[in-house]
């Protein structure tokens, strides 16, 4: 039996506990996540290494999930564009289901391996393209027909799973073993798998994106200032990186629409936004190679 199947040993008695107990067990059993993630860090390491190059030269994030799994993907693909500008149609997200399954449960849809490879392929994956699997139990058919797919066109495969020695880690060029074993609520992956399998991703897309040049120190300076929240935040964000006052950050946020790096680089050069966007073009995006 899957580990993730498997009853958990330490509360038997779940359905008998008080509040507090009750709350008590499932928060300490969520903190063992992070914990496999940890045991996870050398894989991780060797994934984004091997991104990396991919996404530079064209690629696409193209993730892949059923259930809890493929919302978790879906919902780290969309947070890419508002957080870094990353184009849309650069991270996808493929649900068992459908789209439709984001909502409601599509009873079935994850058996269907063909379904998986089919849905893959209407994409047209590349070599450059980095399809990130992930699925709990390692075995779900869907996802590994979408594995399937993936390594005919020689396309980059991670398979993001909470049980060792299944045919998605096996068979993905980079494995990523979450061993987060049996749920306080038997088999209920939506828990601590689920979130080992959220931190997964949020540290793959982000770290991912670091290395594409999004981030200065750790500012988040390739955003898209789409609300007034998010205009706030531009605005301080060019302040702490430059030292000028809210006015001048803002006079160099309105001339250049809202770009946070090309701010920076008018308020520290004393450019125009037209010189500022051609530096920073000149150096591939890299606000700290352009300002140096």
């Amino acid at each position: 039996m899957l580990k993730t199947e498997t009853p958990s040993t330490q509360h038997p008695q779940l359905d008998l506990y008080p509040v507090e107990d009750l709350v008590a067990a499932l928060i300490d059993d969520q903190a063992q996540a992070a914990q496999a993630v940890k045991g996870a860090s050398a894989s991780i390491n060797a994934a984004v290494l091997a991104m990396a190059p991919r996404i530079a030269a064209g690629g696409r994030l193209i993730y892949v999930g059923a259930g809890t799994s493929g919302r978790l993907g879906l919902l780290d693909s969309v947070e890419l564009s508002p957080t870094f500008s990353w184009p849309r149609e650069r991270a996808l997200a493929l649900q068992a289901g459908g789209l439709g399954a984001m909502f409601e449960a599509v009873e079935g849809a994850e058996d269907d391996r063909d379904q998986g490879a089919a849905d893959l392929r209407l994409l047209y994956p590349g070599y450059n393209d980095v399809i990130v699997l992930v699925a709990a139990s390692g075995t779900t058919p869907y996802v590994l027909g979408a594995l399937q797919a993936a390594r005919t066109v020689g396309a980059l495969t991670l398979g993001i799973a909470n049980n060792g020695g299944t045919p998605l880690l096996a068979g993905a060029d980079i494995a990523i073993c979450l061993d987060t074993g049996a749920e306080v609520i038997s088999g209920s992956t939506r828990l601590k798998a689920g979130t080992a399998q959220k931190i997964v991703l949020n540290t793959l897309s982000s770290a991912l994106m670091v290395r594409l040049n999004k981030v200065y120190g750790n500012l988040m300076v390739d955003l898209q200032a789409t609300n007034a929240k998010l205009v706030d935040r531009a605005i301080r964000l060019t302040m702490h990186a430059t030292g000028a006052d809210a006015s001048s950050a803002r006079s160099a946020l309105e001339a250049c629409q809202y770009q946070v790096k090309i701010a920076i680089l008018m308020l520290l050069k004393k450019h125009t936004a037209s010189q500022a966007q051609a530096l920073l073009d000149r150096h591939t995006g890299n606000l700290r190679s352009a300002l140096e």
